[in-house]
């Protein structure tokens, strides 16, 4: 019988077979941690666990991402404390400020590669699947014991296979396909099960990371797209990377169920407030006026994210009364941006740049919404009091979407500009 991708990655860091539903300790091959939640896994580590080194330093990243720069007093004390733990560590893998979202950028440094098993702490580290890796986000506890001792257990999960036919129309693109299956299966209709992604083979590595962070919001433990196709093979050469091949999609391979997706007649899909899996298709949507455009996140803020907007933004300003955000997911992104002239279109749309990191995205700094704000997210979650007040209103869509309504002021269709 064949296995799934889930089952073939934890097969090796097991290090015998093993089968869905089977209760396993692996050895983890990295492991990510970030400003916001490293002060309690350094504290375990140190005064629970009572270990004084990490078990690798060469395995072990570390980035400055989630309130980046700090805002404030406590922020700016707790990344100070936790470069000068990196240096004690002589952590290998260190990412300061301005360098972008963990997730993003292990994929660009060529630290998270096909059949790895990586274990973050965030919730969006399911990311890593974009290159055919288990990725996982896991809590302070969990991370703590990884450090010490570089191995984890877990379950190894069913597998949701997510089956897409046909070719995306134009201004519909990743995004939407990522949305419909929220709609379709729930925000727990995954519920601690890998999420494999077929008939993609043509997406970008960064199309491809937008599906494997939305993962999590159907309940993905892992979300994992096969690492073939030109989108792959383009990501692979530019950074000297093999698949192994043991990793492949197998005859035989048990699912819990599969979800088909029809691209050719997929139209643009909105998260409406306050969940996720609360989506529509945008002709059902009617007039939604905005306040503010965010485009960003580890989720769409890579540099195809931006140069879709850009695209739709050429020769256009952004509506009167409408604020513009745009927040890079990684340095690499930015400096993409600037050489191909992305980021001076956006600029002359009327765009606010921010620094490379999560942003607005969890409510602390750059952007966050006032009460009765309305706000066309880029991002995964669109939780009440997500980006800011409790009382603001958060859509989610993509990035061509985005730039669309920022043009027009409402909630629009990328053909509404383009014809």
């Amino acid at each position: 019988m064949g296995q799934t991708l889930a089952e073939q990655i934890l097969s090796r860091a097991a290090g015998r077979p093993v089968s869905a539903g089977e209760n396993i300790v692996a050895r983890v091959d990295l492991a990510m941690m970030h400003d916001s939640i490293s002060p309690s896994i350094i504290k375990i580590l140190h005064q629970e666990l009572g270990a004084e080194q990490v078990w690798d330093r060469d395995r072990v990243a570390v980035v400055v991402d989630h309130v980046a720069p700090a805002a404030t007093i406590q922020n700016a004390e707790h990344q100070l404390a936790l470069r000068r733990w990196v240096r004690q560590q002589q952590i290998t893998h260190f990412f300061d400020v301005g360098r972008g979202i963990s997730h993003p950028v292990l994929v660009e440094e060529g630290l998270a590669r096909p059949g790895m098993l990586i274990l973050g702490s965030d919730s969006h580290s399911t990311a890593y699947g974009a290159v055919g890796a288990f990725g996982a986000g896991m809590g302070s506890t969990d991370m703590a014991l990884a450090l010490a001792t570089g191995q984890t257990w877990l379950r190894v999960p069913e597998t949701v296979r997510i089956l897409a036919r046909g070719r995306f129309r134009p201004g519909v693109g990743a995004k939407d396909l990522g949305l419909r299956v929220a709609r379709l299966i729930g925000a727990d209709g995954a519920t601690y099960q890998s999420v494999e992604w077929h008939g993609v083979e043509e997406l970008s590595v960064g199309e491809r990371m937008t599906l494997a962070t939305l993962s999590i919001e159907i309940g993905g433990k892992a979300g994992i797209i096969p690492p073939t196709g030109p989108g792959w093979e383009e990501h692979a050469a530019r950074r000297g990377i093999i698949a192994p091949s043991w990793l492949c999609v197998e005859e035989g391979a048990r699912y819990s169920r599969t979800v088909e997706v029809d691209l050719d007649t997929l139209e643009p899909q909105i998260s409406v407030p306050h969940f996720v899996d609360n989506v529509r298709d945008l002709s059902e949507l009617g007039r939604v006026e905005v306040d503010v455009v965010y485009i960003g996140t580890c989720t769409n803020g890579h540099a195809n994210d931006m140069a879709a907007a850009a695209r739709i933004l050429k020769g256009r300003k952004v509506a009167r009364g409408v604020r513009l955000l745009v927040v890079p997911a990684s340095s690499e992104a930015l400096q993409q941006a600037t050489a191909d002239g992305t980021l001076a279109t956006l600029l002359e749309a009327g765009a606010a740049i921010g620094t490379p990191g999560c942003g607005a995205c969890i409510g602390r700094h750059m952007g966050v919404l006032a009460p009765g704000e309305v706000c066309l997210f880029t991002g995964n979650r669109n939780f009440r009091g997500r980006m800011g007040s409790p009382e603001a209103q958060i859509y989610l869509a993509s990035p061509e979407v985005a730039a669309a309504t920022a043009v027009l002021g409402y909630i629009a269709h990328p053909a509404e500009v383009m014809r």
